[in-house]
């Protein structure tokens, strides 16, 4: 009875940790997505004129910042 218990323990620590990848994933796609979305406001208002350049190369960095940490798997959805 123990060692069905162990297995059935070891299961679902198994599943648990797996839920948290796919969790932590799912948030970093959003994080991606929603710095691509602030990159394209920040270039459109700037080819509108209301933008900075400085505005772009921010919202660029911290892109390219995300995706040197999470890699750029978000950008397949695009």
């Amino acid at each position: 009875m123990a060692g069905f218990m162990d297995r059935a323990k070891e299961q679902a620590q198994r599943g648990l940790a797996q839920g948290k990848a796919k969790v932590d994933d799912v948030q970093q796609q959003r994080a991606g997505a929603e710095l691509l979305k602030k990159l394209g406001g920040a270039y459109y208002a700037q080819q509108r004129g209301s933008g900075s350049p400085q505005a772009v190369q921010s919202a660029l960095t911290a892109l390219e910042s995300h995706i040197s940490v999470h890699g750029d798997g978000f950008l397949r959805g695009v």
